[in-house]
């Protein structure tokens, strides 16, 4: 059984309620799911309990990870997909660098020229100014660029969605679909934005290493960094 220390307020310790979270985000499982593997392992705790703590932790989970990612590529590749958030039309908006290693999500109810602007300026706060912008042919990107003097410099690239240049992006959007397909849907924009952030960090985290490190090390790395990320947030 898992043990250490508790939180104020909470009856199970720091590392069960951080390997739950990490279970959710993780692989593609229900509450129920979570809830059985941890019963296996000698912990009785309701669905309810694990649906609170991924609501409570995954903002701050979310953060402490964006905050320990290496620096990224400056080569960026950007797609809006279509999701359903409460019977209401949304789009995911996804940036990935060269490598698939996902940058930011962010989901909005449009897909115009103020949604891609609004998506810039939340990268460029982050990342800085790319060298190149990789995107579909959807017209808010050019229109969006032109708006930000910052980017005019930037070498911008449109492709069609399935072209092979473009598939980092195409390709980083099917964990989000799984667990989309898994949930039945998203019920509340704000969760939904909790979830997808968690577990866009969480996908990072465990990206194949492209180097020569072996890939039990990277793991290892990774749960290292897990367990650092939920002593934070405590």
């Amino acid at each position: 059984m898992l043990s250490g220390h508790k939180l104020p307020g909470y009856r199970f310790p720091l590392e069960v309620i951080g390997y739950a979270i990490w279970l959710y985000h993780r692989f593609t499982l229900s509450y129920r799911d979570v809830e059985e593997l941890l019963l296996e392992r000698g912990i009785a705790v309701t669905r309810e309990s694990i649906r609170t703590w991924c609501i409570k932790f995954s903002d701050l989970f979310a953060q402490g990870l964006r905050h320990r990612e290496p620096r990224r590529g400056s080569r960026w590749h950007l797609d809006e997909m279509h999701v359903e958030v409460g019977g209401v039309t949304h789009w995911l908006w996804r940036a990935v660098d060269a490598h698939g290693i996902v940058l930011d999500v962010f989901l909005q109810r449009h897909r115009d020229t103020e949604a891609a602007t609004t998506f810039f300026s939340r990268l460029l706060g982050q990342y800085g100014v790319p060298v190149s912008l990789h995107t579909d042919k959807l017209w808010s990107y050019g229109a969006a660029l032109r708006k930000l003097p910052v980017l005019h410099g930037v070498e911008h690239v449109q492709v069609v969605s399935t072209a092979r240049c473009n598939n980092p992006i195409e390709q980083s959007h099917r964990p989000t679909r799984r667990q989309e397909r898994q949930q039945r849907g998203f019920r509340s924009r704000r969760r939904a934005q909790g979830f997808l952030d968690l577990h866009a960090r969480i996908t990072n985290l465990h990206h194949p290493a492209r180097c020569t490190v072996p890939a039990h090390h990277h793991q290892k790395q990774a749960f290292h960094l897990w367990r650092e990320v939920a002593q934070q947030a405590a």
